[in-house]
């Protein structure tokens, strides 16, 4: 496994070895202990989920309230997405800024995003797969969005105005409303959280 650092701290792009021949292929999509050594402490893993959407669906951008969060490892198992991370972390220096990752079945890439960290991803074909590893169980009190096609984002989605939002997706608030109401993490609480994980681990 090769992991590279995004330019948003906290966000790691994933890329497995793949072993292949006329049968077929065999690769490790997860090692914990890769990871742990990459990020600092083991991803606890308390939920699996699968999301499957139609082309030019864009679902996010998500994240939770921290403590605790909720990490994710996320891989796409068929058909391709394009995976963008938002740093939503209030006194980041990239905050505000996003990075994006292709995820599909041929290069078979993962990302892993921190606790705090905004979560997307607008689907380039039909029925693409994700499977997502979560360090929390899904709280929907703790749980927000901050609307994907918020100018102030500025996130060049692929599906342009074809994009198709869940009805929570479209009623969520901008970046800068979010912001005014004290919805979104704060970067040092962030650091602090994962500085635990790291005692803990």
């Amino acid at each position: 496994m090769k992991f590279r650092e995004l330019s948003i701290e906290g966000a790691w792009e994933i890329t497995p070895v793949q072993h292949g021949d006329p049968r077929g292929l065999f690769m490790e999509w997860y090692r914990f202990d890769h990871l742990a050594e990459a990020v600092g402490h083991p991803l606890r893993l308390a939920q699996g989920n699968l999301s499957v959407s139609a082309k030019d669906v864009v679902r996010g951008i998500h994240f939770a309230d921290v403590p605790p969060g909720q990490a994710k490892y996320v891989t796409c198992v068929r058909g391709a997405v394009l995976d963008v991370i938002v740093d939503l972390r209030v006194g980041s220096p990239t905050f505000g800024t996003h990075e994006f990752v292709r995820l599909d079945d041929t290069d078979r890439r993962a990302v892993y995003i921190s606790e705090g960290l905004g979560h997307g991803f607008c689907a380039l074909s039909d029925d693409a797969t994700l499977s997502y590893l979560c360090s929390e169980t899904f709280n929907p009190a703790a749980e927000h969005s901050v609307h994907p096609l918020d100018p102030d984002l500025a996130i060049a989605w692929p599906a342009g105005t074809a994009a198709q939002l869940s009805a929570r997706d479209a009623a969520a608030p901008s970046l800068a409303e979010a912001l005014a109401s004290g919805l979104l993490p704060d970067f040092e609480d962030c650091l602090r959280h994962r500085r635990s994980l790291r005692d803990a681990g």
